[in-house]
């Protein structure tokens, strides 16, 4: 008979604690099973130091960040870590108020390649720049506001939000523990693999929509922005060919450009409503403040009665606070942006 020379093969494990379970933890125990050197890993969930000595990375639990070792854990005194002081190449200085949690920690330290995994398992290949553009879209729109809320972070300091909260997983998972009065609860490891497939289940809805829907508008932001003067020559209006999310990039290329403040307003097309819309250039992504409102004299009017008050042609409306209008032709959109650029100019002299 043959002998078998085969060494027997050794799972990977990773460790993180026992009991009540959190966000944190889940997403990033499943982040780390999406690497290959994780993939086929046990999960050991255990407060016993001896046990997680044994395991080959440790997240929430332990004591201690120590990336050589894959260490994990962020509840330690004198913990103050944020994801530009741990990744400052990719942060860079965007992120410095939020306190990581263990995600935040595995994002940090795993977030490349993490994000080229699960493109990879949808047929695609990323660029590096693209890579590190999504790596801050993921962060800032669904991983900060777990580090945020499990480290306890107020959500807004002197007046100003320091995160926002777009998923609110914690609550979703925080439920998925046994409850205190099951007489017969379920096995709590059980509940913590639902714990992780409902976490992952998003944060690859959230990747993937960056990388397919997300990441192409920029290059449409990037054209209006160029051809700006094209559309008017002091340069102070864009239009959009396609309507996309446009926001975010329009801060990033108004920064890369340096023309921080010289755009007032942004038109596009409603292809729902066969029309046009003209909507001021907020002073952030998500803010109702613009720069420039629509003139205070069409505020909350409609139609014909706009019209007649602008005279405009083919007005549709003017919201109550300024920050939008519509149109039913481009042109008269654009008017709508020019007589509102005059008016606050008047206003300023």
């Amino acid at each position: 008979m043959a002998s078998n020379n085969k060494s027997p093969k050794f799972s990977r494990k990773i460790g993180t604690h026992n009991g009540v379970f959190h966000c944190d933890e889940a997403l990033a125990c499943f982040m780390l099973k999406l690497l290959p050197d994780y993939r086929d890993a046990d999960i050991i969930r255990s407060r016993d130091l001896q046990v997680l000595e044994d395991c080959d990375i440790v997240v929430d639990v332990g004591g201690k960040f120590d990336p050589k070792r894959h260490r994990y854990d962020h509840h330690q005194r004198g913990f103050n870590e944020t994801l530009n002081s741990v990744r400052p190449d990719l942060a860079k200085n965007k992120f410095n108020s939020i306190r990581l949690s263990s995600a935040g920690l595995v994002y940090a330290q795993f977030g490349l390649e993490i994000l080229a995994e699960i493109i990879k398992l949808n047929k695609k290949i990323p660029t590096s720049d693209t890579l590190d553009a999504l790596f801050i879209y993921v962060y800032d729109c669904f991983v900060q506001e777990l580090d945020a809320i499990d480290n306890g972070i107020p959500m807004y300091s002197e007046g100003q939000p320091k995160y926002k909260i777009n998923t609110h997983l914690g609550a979703r998972v925080h439920r998925l523990n046994p409850s205190w009065n099951d007489p017969t609860p379920e096995n709590e490891d059980v509940l913590f693999e639902k714990a992780m497939k409902l976490v992952g289940q998003e944060f690859v809805e959230v990747v993937l929509d960056g990388f397919n829907v997300w990441w192409p508008a920029r290059d449409v932001v990037k054209k209006s922005i160029e051809d700006r003067k094209d559309v008017h020559e002091s340069g102070q209006i864009i239009v959009l060919n396609d309507r996309c999310c446009w926001k975010n990039h329009f801060f990033s290329i108004e920064e890369e450009l340096k023309i921080e403040g010289d755009i007032k307003f942004c038109l596009f097309y409603d292809q729902i409503g066969d029309s046009w819309r003209v909507q001021g250039i907020p002073i952030q992504p998500d803010s109702f403040v613009c720069r420039v409102f629509l003139h205070k004299d069409w505020r909350g009017l409609r139609n014909e009665d706009l019209s007649k008050v602008a005279n405009i042609k083919d007005c549709i409306f003017c919201h109550a606070t300024g920050f939008i209008g519509g149109n039913k032709t481009k042109e008269g959109a654009l008017e709508m942006a020019l007589q509102s650029l005059q008016a606050a100019q008047i206003d300023r002299d």
